[in-house]
């Protein structure tokens, strides 16, 4: 599979349509049998995605690049599939007429069509794809907007003009598919088993998309803007879905992660890559409003909603979460991502993640909020303890089976918080102290040796790995920590401006009598 971050978002191509209830599918006329360049302007109005279809952003540049050789040149392609209703439906072959569109249009993401459908909120990976796309295009087969200007020179030599008689009679074929909308969703989900196969993630999303969590999980991942799969509720509702979806988007996915790390300003989530955030997404959301330790079946067990109101519950009781982990309400920890959710060398760790967002989720479900307080109590420790152990963390994660690597963090998170607490009620006196390996092993209850760190190369170029790593280790060690509890701030997220001398004493409002703290410290720590 090619990499997550390297897909061009052709989303904007083909617009998203709810499935009608009957289709008025009387196909006695003489139906179109093949889709060209040149109708592909005039059927943009008509055609429609099913809303079960996935994104389309599944083909890398070189994957676009081929399809349009193939078109040019001749070659086979595929028929696409499609469904009449009140509009046509594309049942297979999204893509294909995707990649043609934007050719055409020259859009392949970033574009004028990509920027009203996202609503002006493209990402800078997005648009990275986008330019590589183009100038891919651009250099092997040609702008569209040329081949168009060289269909009207009379003076193309004979090659040339063979070549462009070509391109301007190749045409898809098309296939049609037969009876009402059941038929039709049957006959996607069968032709996807085949060619580029839905993922675990997309087909349930697909296959439960009236359920709150895939409803909000889409409107998260374009910030409440793209296409409004909530557009039939009530305009409060749908007002109220895009605001707190936006809200939880800037608030897990800015600002844009980079390959090479130059700051510790790091998104808590993680990419803003669709295939990977919906799969964190929907974990959220399922530890958000679960009230059993089984979040994994929430998605499943949850009814349709039909007037968005249980959509508003799941991104309300989310935005509640992760208030907890980072933001400037009175109980945010503030939690620094490079710490808590990163490995050594900068690669957001999934369940070290949603493991803490697990484990947070237990305490507020269990009305334990006096633990905050203790958590507080040793957080430099555990925070020391993080730091310093990544790599081992990270490896015994991994150890664990995938669908497990969530809960098996959550408790060794707890299981090392509860060894700290113990330990300085022991001995109060220790103060800086932190877990050895030998001690994390044996909270793990892993037996035998692990092999942890940084791999030795024998190359002389610096790789981005070890980049990362030198600078997520420096900078850590000049970063501001909270007076309070010691532990890392993080500002540009999560910070609370605290009067040194309290006011009630007689403190003033200076700058000498101010400090940058967490807000829980200040707000339930301090007072």
């Amino acid at each position: 599979m090619a990499s997550k971050a390297n897909l061009v978002n052709l989303d904007a191509m083909i617009s998203r349509e709810d499935f009608s209830a009957q289709s008025d599918n009387d196909l006695s006329f003489e139906s179109i049998q093949n889709i060209a360049m040149r109708d592909i302007g005039m059927l943009s109005g008509l055609l429609r995605k099913p809303d079960f279809q996935r994104e389309t952003n599944h083909w890398t540049p070189e994957q676009v690049v081929s399809l349009l050789k193939s078109f040019v040149t001749g070659d086979l392609i595929p028929s696409v599939i499609l469904w009449k209703s009140s509009f046509v439906f594309v049942i297979d072959g999204g893509h294909r007429l995707s990649v043609l569109r934007a050719w055409k249009e020259n859009d392949y993401g970033d574009g004028t069509i990509s920027q009203k459908f996202f609503g002006n909120s493209i990402s800078v990976e997005q648009r990275k794809i986008a330019q590589k796309t183009r100038e891919l295009v651009d250099s092997t087969v040609g702008k569209w907007s040329e081949i168009e200007r060289k269909m009207q020179d009379s003076n193309n030599d004979h090659d040339e003009s063979r070549r462009l008689t070509n391109i301007y009679v190749r045409a898809l074929q098309v296939q049609w598919v037969k009876g009402d909308s059941d038929k039709a969703e049957t006959s996607f989900f069968n032709i996807n088993k085949k060619g580029t196969p839905l993922d675990e993630v997309e087909e349930t999303l697909l296959r439960h998309r009236k359920k709150p969590i895939s409803i909000a999980a889409r409107a998260i991942i374009r910030a409440g803007k793209g296409h409004r799969y909530w557009s039939s509720f009530p305009e409060d509702k749908t007002k109220k879905i895009e605001e707190l979806s936006s809200n939880i988007n800037s608030s897990l996915f800015d600002p844009d992660v980079k390959s090479q790390i130059k700051t510790l300003d790091l998104p808590l989530g993680g990419s803003r890559g669709v295939r990977l955030a919906l799969d964190i997404l929907i974990d959220l959301m399922s530890i958000s409003v679960s009230q059993s330790e089984n979040y994994q079946k929430e998605l499943l067990n949850q009814v349709e909603d039909s007037d968005g109101s249980e959509t508003v519950v799941v991104l309300e009781k989310t935005t509640k979460l992760l208030n907890w982990i980072t933001g400037n309400d009175k109980g945010s920890l503030g939690l620094h991502p490079a710490v808590y959710f990163y490995s050594a060398s900068g690669r957001h760790v999934n369940p070290m993640f949603l493991g803490t967002i697990l484990f947070i989720a237990k305490k507020l479900k269990f009305n334990d909020k006096d633990f905050f307080k203790r958590f507080t109590s040793i957080r430099f420790n555990l925070e020391e303890t993080l730091i310093n152990n990544k790599s081992m963390l990270a490896s015994l994660v991994n150890r664990a089976g995938h669908k497990k690597r969530t809960e098996y963090y959550s408790n060794l998170f707890e299981s090392m918080i509860d060894f700290l607490l113990e330990i300085k009620k022991k001995d109060k006196g220790m103060s800086d102290f932190s877990l050895t390996e030998s001690e994390i092993l044996q909270l793990a209850h892993f037996e035998g040796n692990i092999l942890s760190g940084t791999s030795i190369s024998n190359a002389t170029k610096i790789s981005e790995e070890a980049k990362n790593a030198v600078f997520i280790d420096t900078a850590l060690a000049s970063a501001i920590t909270c007076p309070i509890c010691r532990g890392y701030l993080d500002p540009s997220k999560s910070v609370s401006y605290d009067h040194i001398k309290r006011v009630a004493d007689g403190g003033k409002g200076s700058a000498k009598n101010t400090q940058l703290t967490h807000p829980y410290c200040n707000m339930s720590v301090k007072n």
